[in-house]
């Protein structure tokens, strides 16, 4: 099981952290393109967290549930008067079972990179597998590899440098892993917080979506359903369970 590093500190401004994320435009885009996929029919979310994508979802009608690992970020996504009929399981997305099926299982912003052992990470997609009843969708949104910017013989990369919030990540080349390190700036008084992540190519997740028995149905650069390119900085890839 991953390390829960979501504490009270982090749920608590979790929403707050990241304009970008909870742009509604975006948010659409996000639910839309799941909606599509989940086709009037259950939808689970590994790391569901505070609600950003679920009660967006949900609006579309779809019936949401949830795995988190992270009992902080729950209580946030239940403090939300709307998160009231959304059915969340606590416990690690690569081993937690809800016992029904689901047209759609879905793991989105970079969240499989929090598991970070390749054993984690195929185990991720048989759980999602176990899930899904036949003809169903994982979906899973993550970054492409930053380690391809690194000047050679580096590394460590700034991802984020303002006068709010300074981010570094350091790699480890040789085990696949980078430390995320993210210094919030508030006049005198600096937040710190580290997160280790195991980063994979895209042909990798196809292979671990192979050994769960999944078959890749769609890759794209974006949720406008862009199409994905060498440029591509991230990718949404869409595994089917054959029916």
């Amino acid at each position: 099981m991953p390390e829960n590093i979501f504490d009270e500190r982090i749920a608590a401004n979790y929403d707050f952290a990241d304009r970008e994320m909870f742009d509604e435009n975006h948010l659409e885009y996000i639910s839309s393109f799941l909606a599509e996929l989940a086709n009037d029919q259950r939808a689970l979310e590994f790391a569901i967290g505070t609600g950003r994508v679920a009660l967006p979802l949900q609006k579309h009608g779809i019936e949401v549930h949830g795995i988190e690992l992270s009992q902080p970020m729950v209580d946030q996504l239940f403090a939300k008067p709307e998160a009231e009929s959304i059915n969340v399981v606590v416990g690690d997305m690569a081993s937690a079972k809800i016992p029904e099926k689901f047209q759609l299982v879905y793991l989105v912003y970079n969240t499989i990179t929090n598991l970070i052992t390749q054993d984690e990470q195929v185990e991720c997609f048989k759980n999602a597998a176990s899930h899904l009843q036949a003809g169903g969708f994982f979906v899973i949104e993550d970054q492409v590899p930053t380690i391809r910017n690194l000047p050679e013989g580096t590394t460590t990369s700034a991802f984020d440098v303002s006068r709010e919030h300074i981010g570094i990540d350091t790699f480890d080349i040789l085990n696949q892993t980078v430390v995320s390190h993210h210094y919030w700036i508030d006049a005198d008084r600096v937040e710190i917080f580290d997160s280790t992540h195991r980063y994979a190519w895209p042909s990798e997740y196809d292979l671990m979506a192979k050994i769960a028995g999944l078959e890749l149905f769609g890759r794209w650069g974006g949720w406008d359903k862009s199409e994905f390119t060498s440029a591509s900085k991230s990718h949404i890839s869409v595994w089917k369970k054959p029916s």
